[in-house]
């Protein structure tokens, strides 16, 4: 069996499991970078760029996908535990499910992302579905993502540890 927190535990190790994922596959012009790098003593995964709500667009996003075809399993949590540095804006974690099949679809939580790094912790039951009728299923979290979205603005957000807690 697998261990679900391990799934997500070292984010600098698992850097080929993200990708970037941009307003442009909609006809935005946002631009944005998926970067592993160093920052302030530790490995981080980076996305940095410019999020333009020009020509209906608004986002920039690292997202990986979970487990097998499926998702994983992660009923036996509290929460999602998040290791970030960033510029003083907000953005948001949006979980996709199995009961997700539009892409305007998602559970979301939003969080500051400060200039030194901070633990922040975010309780399953505080994510708000987007578009979206059925309650978060946690057996079948399929995706995650840390989505820079809904307004003009400089994106730069690290991420050094994501995890499950209990």
């Amino acid at each position: 069996m697998t261990d679900n927190r391990r799934i997500l535990d070292d984010v600098a190790n698992t850097v080929g499991d993200w990708a970037l994922v941009s307003d442009q596959v909609m006809g935005g012009v946002s631009d944005g970078k998926l970067s592993h790098e160093a920052l302030q003593g530790r490995m981080a995964l980076r996305l940095t760029g410019h999020v333009s709500t020009e020509n209906n667009g608004g986002f920039l996003q690292m997202a990986r996908n979970l487990g097998e075809a499926g998702g994983m399993d992660a009923s036996g949590y509290r929460g999602l535990e998040l290791k970030v540095l960033g510029n003083g804006e907000t953005y948001n974690i949006h979980l996709r499910t199995k009961d997700v099949t539009r892409p305007w679809q998602s559970y979301r939580h939003s969080f500051a992302a400060p200039d030194t790094w901070t633990t922040i912790k975010l309780p399953f039951g505080d994510f708000e579905p987007h578009r979206i009728t059925s309650p978060l299923d946690l057996k079948s979290l399929r995706r995650i993502g840390i989505v820079a979205i809904g307004k003009a603005f400089n994106a730069d957000v690290a991420l050094s540890g994501l995890h499950l807690y209990r």
